[in-house]
C-alpha cells in the first residue's frame, strides 16, 4: 500500500529477499558460526525490526484517526456529499475484504505451511484455539468487550487495538465539536502524528535488513516449502485484486451508475498507469484528479472531496490484502476460523484500514494490528513479507481505481451526468 510516502528503488528490497531465500535454506536451523546458531541471529534481528514496527503502532494509529476524524468534524466533511462518500468507501472496502476472505477460505494458501509457533505465544495460541473449537463464541465476546474499554490507559499500555480504535473516533469526534482549548489539543496530535510519520521514514530505512532477517527465518525454518504457500497467497490476492477491479466495480458502475465500466477503464487508465509505477496513490494524486474530471466527467464540486478523501481513507485493495495476509498468518499457525469469527474479522479490517490510511508502510502496521486484535503472534509477517513489494504496486493501482469509482457513484447520487 502506498498513500503518503515517498519511495526509494525496490532493487535493495528484493536483492535482501532474493539473499535471504539462498542464504536461510542453505543454513536451516542448526547451523552455527563462530559458535552462534544462525536461526536464532535472524530470529533475534527479525523480532528487533518488528519491535520497532510495534513501537510506533499505537501512538501512530491513534493520532492518525484523532486528527483525521477532528479534521472531517470541523471542515464540515459530514454533510450530505461526505456521509455518501464515507457510505461508498466502507461499502467497496467491505466488498473487497468479503472477497479476499472467501478466497483464503477457498484457496487456503497456509495450509500449506506447518510453522513452529513462539513459545511466547504458545500459551495464546492454545487458548486461542480452545476458544475456536468450542464455536468461536469466548473469542467473539472477548473481541467485543474489547471495543469499549473500561480504561482507556491500559487499552494504550497494553495494545487494546480495537479499544484505542474506538477511543480514537470518539475523541476525534468529539474534538471536532468542542470550542475551547480544541485547536491546541489538534495541534498537540497533530504534532504527535507527524513525529511518528517521521520515525515510521527511519524504521523504514532499514526495511531491507529487516526483510532479511525475516524472510531467511522463514526459510531456514520450512525450507524451499515456503515458496509454495507464498506463491499461493501472491495468487490468493491477485485473483482478489482481479475480482474486485473487474467483476465487483464494474458491476456497481453498470448497476448503480449507469456508466460503461469499460469506457471508465480507459478514462482512468493514466493515473492506474502511474499509481502502478509509483506505487504511490499521493504522487498520482494530481493526474488521477484531472482524469476522474476531465476524462470521466465528474464535477470539480464532486472530485476535489472525493478523490483526496479516498487517497486518505479508502484503501479497498490494501483492505482486501491485510484480510488476506492476517488469515494467511492463522492458517500457518493452525487455526480453523468459525463464520462467526470471520464476519467480525472483517469488521476489524475494515475499521483498521481506516485507521492506518496515509501511514507510511501503512499495510505492515495494520496487519499487526489486525494480528494483536486476533491474539495471533506478529512474527507472522514475517510468512508473506517476501511478495509484499510486489503486491504493493497492485494494490496500490486498485486503491486509485476504487476511489474513482466512489466519485463516480456519489456524482451520479447527486444528479450528475456521466456518459
Amino acid at each position: 500500500m502506498a498513500r503518503a510516502k515517498k519511495r526509494k528503488s525496490p532493487w535493495t528490497v528484493l536483492i535482501a529477499i532474493v539473499l535471504a531465500i539462498i542464504i536461510g535454506t542453505l543454513t536451516g536451523k542448526q547451523t552455527t558460526f563462530f559458535g552462534v546458531n544462525l536461526y536464532s541471529l535472524y530470529d533475534t534481528f527479525g523480532k528487533l525490526f518488528i519491535n520497532a514496527l510495534t513501537l510506533i503502532v499505537v501512538p501512530l494509529v491513534s493520532s492518525s484517526i484523532i486528527t483525521g476524524i477532528a479534521r472531517m468534524g470541523s471542515e464540515g466533511s459530514f454533510g450530505r456529499v461526505g456521509l455518501k462518500t464515507f457510505g461508498y468507501f466502507l461499502s467497496t472496502s467491505f466488498i473487497a475484504i468479503l472477497i479476499g476472505i472467501a478466497l483464503v477460505n477457498l484457496i487456503q494458501p497456509g495450509k500449506t505451511l506447518t510453522v513452529q509457533i513462539p513459545a511466547t505465544d504458545s500459551t495464546n495460541i492454545s487458548a486461542l484455539q480452545m476458544q475456536l473449537e468450542e464455536g468461536g463464541v469466548g473469542r467473539i465476546k472477548e473481541l467485543i468487550l474489547d471495543i469499549i474499554p473500561s480504561n482507556v490507559l491500559a487499552a494504550f499500555a497494553y495494545g487494546n487495538m480495537l479499544g484505542l480504535i474506538f477511543f480514537s473516533l470518539l475523541f476525534g469526534y468529539a474534538l471536532s465539536k468542542i470550542e475551547s482549548h480544541s485547536a491546541a489539543l489538534l495541534g498537540f496530535w497533530q504534532g504527535v502524528f507527524q513525529a511518528m510519520i517521521y520515525i515510521t521514514h527511519i524504521i523504514m530505512r532499514f526495511l531491507p535488513i529487516g526483510v532479511f532477517f525475516l524472510v531467511a527465518k522463514v526459510f531456514a525454518e520450512t525450507g524451499l516449502e515456503s515458496l509454495t504457500s507464498v506463491t499461493l497467497f501472491l495468487m490468493t490476492v491477485l485473483v482478489g485484486l482481479g475480482i474486485f477491479s473487474f467483476i465487483a466495480l464494474p458491476a456497481l458502475l453498470r448497476f448503480l451508475a449507469k456508466v460503461n465500466p469499460l469506457r471508465h477503464f480507459r478514462a482512468m487508465s493514466p493515473a492506474l498507469i502511474t499509481a502502478f509505477s509509483t506505487s504511490s496513490s499521493s504522487a498520482s494524486l494530481p493526474i488521477t484528479l484531472d482524469c476522474v474530471e476531465k476524462r470521466v466527467g465528474v464535477s470539480n464540486r464532486i472530485s476535489s472531496l472525493v478523490v483526496p478523501l479516498g487517497t486518505s481513507i479508502n484503501l479497498s485493495g490494501s483492505a482486501l490484502y491485510e484480510a488476506v495476509a492476517a488469515l494467511f498468518v492463522a492458517q500457518a499457525y493452525g487455526l480453523s476460523l468459525g463464520i462467526g469469527t470471520q464476519i467480525l474479522f472483517a469488521f476489524i479490517t475494515l475499521i483498521t484500514s481506516i485507521g492506518v490510511a496515509g501511514v507510511p508502510s501503512g499495510s505492515l502496521v495494520a496487519i499487526i494490528v489486525i494480528l494483536k486484535a486476533m491474539g495471533l503472534p506478529i512474527e507472522g509477517i514475517g510468512l508473506f513479507i517476501a511478495v509484499d513489494r510486489i503486491l504493493d504496486m497492485c494494490r496500490t493501482t486498485v486503491n486509485v481505481l476504487s476511489d474513482s469509482c466512489c466519485a463516480v457513484l456519489v456524482a451520479k447520487s447527486e444528479g450528475e451526468k456521466i456518459s
